[in-house]
């Protein structure tokens, strides 16, 4: 069984930065990609950033250029560097570890860190 915990979340005026930290823990053959997805209310969970474990990088579009996802393999930890915050980036935001890209749903999910931008 794995289990994730997030930290980083929190309030932040907009332009503000905030980082994301997910720690993994317990029982796992080996993670392929750790990524970032958000929700906002009344919204799907949608990607933010994924990284596999070679280091390649995947960014949803309204982040690009902003945000900056990154991991140490030691620590089985991803981070998640937001710079020039935008009210729309509140939402919920959830570590996933995974095996296989685009397929988040055959990974584990992390309990959720709120994320909230004020204007």
């Amino acid at each position: 069984q794995v289990q994730l915990v997030e930290s980083g979340g929190g309030l932040v005026q907009a332009g503000g930065s905030l980082r994301l930290s997910c720690a993994a823990s317990g029982s796992f053959f080996s993670i392929n990609v750790m990524g970032w997805y958000r929700q906002a209310p009344g919204k799907q969970r949608e990607l933010v950033a994924t990284i596999a474990s070679g280091g390649s990088t995947n960014y949803a579009d309204p982040v690009k250029g902003r945000f900056t996802i990154s991991r140490d393999s030691g620590k089985n930890t991803v981070y998640l560097q937001m710079n020039s915050l935008k009210p729309e980036d509140t939402a919920v935001y959830y570590c996933n570890i995974g095996p296989l890209p685009g397929r988040p749903d055959l990974g584990s999910w992390g309990q959720g860190t709120q994320v909230t931008v004020s204007s």
